[in-house]
């Protein structure tokens, strides 16, 4: 096993075709042994257009991904494996599966539309967000710990609440070492960082982890920043949902939703 890389001024280090070591600025909020999973669902992305490229697919446009987080995504080097699931020139699935230790431990689907012009029947977004530059930086260190937290440059538009935040997210660092990822990539790497801006509970007391990620996009992604506009919802039988209006520079983009197990820590052990 090929231990991560904790100098590397990157979320991943490529140390093969489909294979990577985690750095530790991806390290997880919940765990120190854990990745957070938003860098890594940037890097699904990454690799998805990078497949695409080499099978010289184009004019085509992610409509929508959904990831599901089968396990632990442990803190060692693991494999990204895409495929076609259905071709098409118009239309097209996509798949991609992480593998970690021998088990998959991440799967995706996206759906790939033809891109064409509607500007003439578009309409029905939301209001656009304040820009990131005329607000202030929020120390999200406070709440989660982590390096993938401590990476980032989080900017509320309001002070944040229990259960409801709009905030903007944003990040120096690139996805690869030595690579330039695309702005969808980068965009989606921001995404699940949604559920760690709005907490309802103390994560000190309560666990809220997402088995779940899925995305919807009706304008492709543009620019540097990630805009969250974020509510928090717990049931009452240990299940909870994030929801999030998903906003680049320009303004809203789609919709985020995230699949929340709801669960108090075990008390500590003396």
């Amino acid at each position: 096993m090929t231990e991560t890389t904790g100098t590397q001024d990157s979320y991943f280090v490529r140390v093969g075709e489909g294979r990577f070591v985690p750095t530790s600025h991806a390290g997880g909020a919940w765990a120190d042994d854990e990745q957070h999973f938003s860098p890594l669902g940037g890097l699904i992305v990454h690799e998805i257009e990078r497949f695409q490229a080499r099978e010289q697919r184009s004019g085509l446009v992610m409509s929508r991904i959904g990831f599901d987080i089968l396990g632990k995504i442990g803190v060692q080097e693991f494999d990204i494996d895409v495929r076609t699931i259905r071709p098409g020139r118009t239309i097209e699935l996509m798949q991609a599966t992480v593998t970690i230790g021998g088990r998959e431990t991440v799967t995706a689907r996206a759906w790939y539309m033809q891109s064409q012009d509607t500007a003439a029947v578009a309409g029905g977004e939301p209001d656009r967000l304040p820009a990131p530059e005329s607000l202030d930086s929020w120390p999200l260190t406070s709440v989660w710990p982590g390096g993938y937290i401590a990476s980032l440059d989080t900017r509320p538009v309001a002070p944040p609440r229990p259960g409801r935040t709009t905030a903007w997210v944003g990040t120096q660092l690139p996805l690869v070492a030595g690579e330039s990822a695309g702005a969808l990539a980068s965009f989606v790497a921001l995404v699940d960082t949604a559920n760690g801006i709005a907490v309802r509970q103390e994560p000190t007391k309560w666990m809220f982890p997402n088995l779940d990620l899925t995305i919807h996009f009706y304008r492709q992604p543009e620019g540097s920043w990630t805009g969250l506009d974020t509510t928090v919802v717990f049931g009452d039988a240990g299940q909870g949902l994030t929801g999030t209006v998903l906003h680049d520079v320009r303004g809203p983009v789609g919709q985020a939703q995230q699949t929340l197990t709801v669960r108090p820590l075990p008390p500590a052990q003396s």
